[in-house]
């Protein structure tokens, strides 16, 4: 039989056949099942009988996703990356922008609030706040609390996370109102769970003023508030970086959003990722008691290790967070001893490999002259982060379930083998 033209009234009524969709798909048609039962397809039992018919346009539009992504994997098999189409980051020369605004002149000019928001919706809402419900910060706060001493700070909100999600029914709820309206607490829970170091901060105030009283004792000046509120801005996102890869993953396996951030939080931990701020604080903090960068440079090279805070494989020239951040703390006057120690580092190393100071290095400075512990770079990048983790849990939802699933090329020893004694 042939296919009726795409404008006859009968050719929305055309559906396939198991054997003409399997044949449309190039599969076998117990593959047709299999992808029915991975909801990639769907299908409608025929009347008064045995077999299955499916949506023609439907088949098509998976037959080209199938070729697409045997072009993908075959590019992957070549050496090349993995690729996600996503709207939300650009990166490229030297510069980033989220959904097309430059990231650099938001972070200067809008709240992180603000930032979080332009992320999740493309609308900017001046004023923007979070709050958490008490319920939730509660069980957050007595979760953290029962945690030993020496938990980190990825360990913290991770825990944080979970018990905020265990207080919420509706936390199974995909839909895009209800996933915003778990991210903006969220947020304001995981910082309302994290230990003050002196004093508890006011639950109302923006969430860098929050997060300050959890990471220093110091008094807060508004330059250095506005710092901390710059550095939330410009980490809130930074394209597919291996946490909002484990957040994706999540999300198209339709992980809830609490969930999908646990996610990312269980990859910020490693050194090469979110750690390396904290890796740059104690390298600072060196170089100042030492009085010169050469000795602590040196050693690091001497090891065999990368000196922390320098280059960065997304920006050939320099790191535009890194050149934002270090703006903000010339006004500092309580920084000029640690920008002038990155400074020394960035002098020093460069007579072995000029590479420019990226991101880490400047959050170091923040939280070295801030009296914040060498964890403080961490807890700020898994803060920002949520916020973009959050905006790809969202953009994830919208595609098809499962499409995170890479197959594996079996490189073991080929079947049939025997037990094996």
């Amino acid at each position: 039989m042939h296919d009726q033209e795409p404008g006859h009234p009968a050719a929305a009524e055309r559906r396939l056949t198991t054997r003409e969709a399997a044949e449309l798909l190039g599969v076998k048609p117990e593959t047709v099942y299999a992808y029915v039962s991975r909801g990639q397809l769907g299908s409608r039992r025929t009347p008064g009988g045995r077999g299955s018919t499916f949506d023609a346009d439907e088949v098509r539009a998976l037959a080209r996703r199938n070729r697409r992504d045997a072009g993908t994997s075959a590019a992957s098999a070549a050496g090349q990356e993995l690729t996600v189409r996503t709207r939300l980051t650009l990166i490229e020369s030297d510069r980033y922008y989220y959904r097309g605004v430059d990231a650099v002149e938001l972070s200067a000019r809008h709240t992180y609030e603000e930032v979080a928001e332009w992320l999740w919706t493309g609308q900017l809402r001046r004023g923007a706040a979070f709050s958490a419900p008490e319920s939730s910060t509660a069980a957050a706060r007595r979760a953290v609390d029962a945690l030993p001493e020496h938990a980190g700070p990825a360990d913290r909100l991770r825990v944080a996370a979970i018990a905020a999600a265990v207080t919420d029914p509706l936390r199974f709820d995909l839909a895009e109102d209800a996933v915003l309206g778990t991210a903006r607490t969220l947020i304001p829970t995981l910082v309302a769970a994290l230990p003050p170091v002196l004093r508890d901060g006011d639950d109302r105030a923006p969430i860098a003023h929050r997060l300050w009283t959890r990471l220093s004792g110091l008094e807060a000046d508004a330059p250095t508030l506005r710092a901390l509120d710059a550095a939330l801005c410009l980490l809130a996102d930074h394209d597919l970086a291996a946490s909002t890869l484990a957040v994706r993953v999540a999300a198209s396996a339709r992980a809830h959003a609490y969930a999908a951030v646990s996610a990312g939080l269980g990859v910020i931990e490693g050194p090469l990722h979110g750690a390396a701020g904290g890796l740059a604080h104690r390298m600072l903090l060196e170089v100042l008691d030492l009085g010169s960068a050469a000795p602590v440079v040196a050693e690091e090279l001497r090891a065999g290790r990368r000196v922390p805070g320098l280059g960065h494989r997304l920006y050939p020239g320099e790191d535009p967070r890194a050149r934002a951040l270090f703006a903000l703390l010339e006004d500092i006057p309580r920084a000029a001893p640690a920008l002038a120690a990155a400074r020394d580092v960035q002098a020093t190393a460069a007579r072995h490999t000029p590479l420019h100071a990226n991101v880490d290095l400047a959050l170091a400075v923040l939280t070295a002259s801030s009296g914040m512990a060498s964890t403080a770079a961490e807890t700020i990048f898994a803060v920002a982060r949520t916020a973009g983790w959050i905006a790809h849990a969202l953009e994830e939802y919208g595609e098809r379930p499962l499409r995170m699933r890479p197959s594996g090329l079996y490189s073991g020893p080929r079947p049939p083998r025997p037990l094996p004694e």
